[in-house]
This record gives C-alpha cells, structure tokens and sequence, in this order.
C-alpha cells in the first residue's frame, strides 16, 4: 500500500481527532506534575466546613483535572481497551519527564543564566515522595476512571453520556486526591491532619467543580467528531 493509499485509510493511521486527543490528555498530564508545587488560595463567599472560607489547593488542579475530560472523551469514542493503553502509556511518560527534569538540574548551569540552578531544583525538582504520590494516584484514578464510565454506558446502553462523565471523574478524582494528599503532604512531609484535611477538601471541590463544567464540552467533542465521521472503524465498544 503506497503512503497515499495509508493517509487516506483511518485503520492504518491515527486519525488527527485520536491524535489531538491522546496529544491533550499526555500535555495535560505533564504539566500538572511541573506546576504541582504551586499552592494556591481562594477566597469564598461563604464559609465551608474543615476549610472555611479559604480553598487550597496545588496548581496543578486544572490541568490534572483535564486529563479526566480528555480520557472520557476518548474512552467514549474509541473504548475501553484504548482508554486503558492511554492511561498507562502516559504513566510510563511521566518516567521519561522526570528523568529529563533531573537531567536538567543536574547539568552545569551557565554563571550568567537568568534562572539559578537551586531556584530551578526548587520549582522543577520535587521530592521523590511527593512524585510517587502523584503517580500512585494517577494510575489507580485513571483506571477506575475508564471502568466506571465503561460500566455505566453498558448500564445505560450508551445513552446518559452526562451521568458517566460525571460519576466516573466525581468518583476517580476523590480517589485520586485522597491517595496524592496523604502520600504527597502527610506520609512524605509530615503535615498535620487538619491542614491535610483542608487541602483535601479545596482540592476535590474544585476538581467536581470543573467536572461539572466540563461535561457539556464533551459532548461538544464527541459530537463533533462523530459528526466528521473521520473515526469511523476505530470507535469501538469494548
């Protein structure tokens, strides 16, 4: 078969909307772990319990929380089995980010560079402990993830895309912030229980927040794509 003749067959290439797709899910990933150590504050109207009126959470809330967008996208279009390779390929990448990170704080910094070697060590390098939460969450989150949405389009013959947009990042992303936070802050750093317990929960209520907001853009995407029709042969159910 000649490169046209595979250009032009969606079975023998990755379609561009696959492509973009995977493209999202991996940049989101990877900058959630280079804006982790950023803790951010915001204020609220009212008071909420163990936080009150302050929410803390770690900057890289919102990219991570695109990672959930991005996986139930593709795991309505293309399936279960693909979802699942997703999610631990891009786990495996975090390795390779990690790996390029430390290469660059460990090489030689030029005397004039305007960023100095610590304060790059102190943004880009992260202690091993809190990365192992990070990846310890992800990888248990992510999976569970795909399997509740998969669980609930077979219990609802494929329709309600809301409700396992919804249910599987409301349920993975508590799963996900109760693993990082006490293995990340509590276990590795030694943060009492009562802060920990705030910055629990100002995490996960942003991450629902955003779950909740991003469930019309869904199907905003699975719309569109479908409509193309340009993966039509790689959607599957299983």
């Amino acid at each position: 078969m000649s490169a046209d003749a595979a250009s032009d067959n969606p079975a023998g290439s990755l379609s561009r909307s696959r492509l973009a797709l995977a493209a999202l899910f991996v940049t989101a990933l990877v900058a959630s772990q280079v804006t982790a150590s950023k803790i951010l504050a915001f204020s609220l109207p009212v008071s909420l319990p163990v936080t009150g009126s302050i929410l803390l959470v770690p900057a890289a809330v919102f990219a991570y929380a695109l990672t959930f967008f991005a996986s139930d996208c593709y795991a309505e279009l293309y399936g279960r089995r693909a979802a699942h390779e997703l999610v631990n390929v891009a786990f495996a990448m975090n390795f390779v980010l990690l790996a390029l990170v430390w290469l660059a704080i460990a090489a030689p910094a030029f005397a004039n560079s305007p960023v100095g070697g610590s304060e790059f060590a102190a943004v880009l390098g992260p202690s091993t402990g809190i990365v192992a939460g990070s990846l310890l969450a992800y990888i248990v989150s992510q999976n569970w993830d795909v399997l509740v949405f998969h669980r609930l389009r077979e219990a609802t013959d494929g329709d309600a895309l809301w409700l396992r947009n919804v249910a599987s990042t409301a349920s993975s992303q508590l799963i996900d912030t109760v693993i990082f936070i006490t293995v990340a802050f509590v276990v590795v750093q030694g943060v009492p229980l009562d802060q920990a317990a705030g910055l629990l929960v100002g995490q996960y209520v942003v991450k629902l927040l955003i779950a909740l907001l991003d469930t019309p853009f869904v199907y905003l995407v699975v719309g569109l794509v479908r409509g193309r029709g340009s993966d039509v042969g790689l959607i599957t159910a299983d």
